[in-house]
């Protein structure tokens, strides 16, 4: 996660040329000096938008069922401590009609990146719409198609999808700099004013409230749900899907990194049909695998150099067996075996590479001997479709039309410049680190329930170190029973597999019904 300094200044050049005066001049005594001001004003504030909305109408069928639904799709303006706007939020809102706020549940979603839009939750997962696709294949060129979605949640809870500041078309404002929102800390409180706004605004304090994150929506949720439980709000549940709770797990030196990406890097290879004498259930399999992870392989990464030749043998035989890999090229990477070998080695004998945010995808590199994958063919499979899905329907559905291109991600801008950096217990801590966060809300909170959703073939978040983490909370058993596990035979974004889809559909209308009876 690279800092550039060029993005700040590419962000501040598009943003003078971008800005107008906010106000017309008075008369002025001296026309050339006013004039002189307000471009000066220009350069230094963006524009602030008014508020708008648009309201339509639609129904969908859900469990056997019709029900009829308000779709809002609008924008929402929060301040800082001093009254100033700082950004326009991009929102979309979906309400059962009829519905009592004082009971219905509300749900907000949003993606991660950072830098990316809520457009794949919104667009893929449980809203009432979703973009046609055949599963482990790449969707077709156009055209595209999209669905209704008999999997939705609309049915548990009302649900809000948000698009981040500077993605989609959340835009800062005023005199807000890249530096005021993005950020872990900045960022979490961004969110905790729009949430705050939204709920004022729409009459939903008394409403269960659940947050629903993905990627490094879920490190958002951590702080997010800490910050507004802080400021009064309480909640019902956090959703967790494809998570990351500790960016350590990527540092470079560290082997807690390969120990958690091995369960992962199996359940890839026995998808793929490379592990030898391949066992019937992936269930029973991962469950041995984590094992070994847990315990031979850890310890044989904890003795470094040190470590018998014997004893290397014994390993990466072992780790050839669950991974499909050769022996040799297991000990001649010392036994740690990262993501992005793995994803080139696999299939290397069929000049094939596998996806990063899902296993299940393969790709062809121009170059077969090469160390790493070129790209990410999971990303490529299916970008295209949900780009053009989510214009066509904002435009023609939801009746939301504007000027400005919506961003489905932004990590030129956002992404490359965000600081990662947070101040805790008097120092700063450089790799982030939220699940104490998640744990000091759950115990502040004794019926905060949390749901991990986790796709086995997922490398980009890999569901063993998401066991670790939320089994390393600091909590007392009775808070350990609210945390609750789907597992899954997709990747990073579970639903584009419609079983996978259905079965965590149904997995999370039980969590519903126990964290908001």
């Amino acid at each position: 996660m690279r800092q550039l300094s060029i993005a700040t200044l590419t962000l501040a050049t598009i943003l003078a040329l971008g800005a107008l005066p906010l106000h017309a001049a008075d008369t002025p005594k001296d026309a050339s000096k006013s004039e002189q001001g307000d471009k000066d004003k220009s350069a230094d504030e963006q524009p602030i938008p008014p508020e708008r909305k648009s309201v339509t109408k639609h129904s969908v069928r859900i469990g056997g069922r019709t029900v009829n639904y308000t779709a809002t799709a609008g924008t929402l303006l929060i301040r800082d401590d001093k009254g100033k706007p700082t950004v326009s939020f991009f929102y979309v809102a979906y309400t059962v009609d009829g519905g009592k706020n004082s009971k219905r549940p509300v749900t907000f979603f949003y993606n991660g990146g950072p830098g990316s839009s809520s457009m794949w939750l919104h667009m893929g997962s449980y809203g009432p719409v979703r973009v046609a696709n055949d599963g482990d294949k790449p969707i077709p060129p156009a055209p595209y198609h999209w669905v209704p979605n008999e999997s939705s949640l609309l049915d548990k809870s009302d649900l809000v999808f948000i698009d981040a500041p500077g993605t989609g078309y959340s835009q800062l404002v005023g005199k807000t700099e890249g530096k005021d929102v993005w950020g872990v800390d900045q960022d979490a409180d961004a969110f905790t004013r729009l949430i705050s706004r939204y709920v004022s605004t729409n009459n939903r304090w008394n409403s269960p409230k659940f947050l629903f994150g993905e990627s490094y929506g879920t490190t958002r949720s951590a702080v997010l749900v800490k910050s507004l439980q802080e400021k009064g709000m309480e909640f019902n549940g956090v959703i967790l899907m494809s998570s990351i709770l500790d960016f350590a797990v990527a540092a470079p030196g560290i082997d807690h990194g390969y120990v958690m990406n091995l369960p992962t890097e199996a359940a890839i290879a026995w998808y793929h049909n490379r592990v030898p004498n391949k066992p019937a259930d992936i269930g029973a399999f991962l469950a041995e695998v984590r094992r070994f992870a847990s315990s031979d392989y850890t310890l044989a990464l904890a003795k470094g150099d040190a470590i018998e030749p014997a004893e290397a043998d014994r390993i990466a035989n072992q780790m050839s067996r669950y991974l499909g890999l050769s022996p040799q090229y297991i000990k001649e990477a010392n036994l740690r075996v990262g993501p992005s070998r793995f994803r080139k080695e696999l299939m290397r004998d069929q000049r094939l590479t596998v996806g990063r945010l899902d296993g299940r995808f393969h790709g062809i590199d121009p170059d077969a001997a090469g160390e790493v994958p070129d790209g990410d063919t999971a990303s490529d499979a299916i970008t295209g479709a949900y780009v053009a899905m989510f214009n066509q329907y904002a435009a023609n559905e939801l009746k939301f039309t504007t000027d400005q291109s919506y961003l489905p991600n932004n990590y030129a801008n956002v992404g490359k410049t965000w600081d990662w950096k947070r101040k805790k217990n008097g120092g700063w801590l450089q790799a982030t680190y939220v699940a104490d966060d998640l744990g000091d809300a759950m115990r502040r909170n004794p019926h905060l329930k949390v749901f991990s959703a986790n796709g086995y073939y997922d490398l980009a978040t890999p569901f063993y170190a998401t066991e670790f983490d939320l089994g390393h909370l600091g909590l007392e058993p009775a808070q350990r029973k609210n945390i609750s596990y789907g597992f899954y035979a997709s990747g990073h974004m579970i639903y584009l597999d419609q079983r996978s889809l259905e079965q965590s559909k149904a997995d999370l209308s039980h969590f519903y019904d126990d964290a908001a009876p």
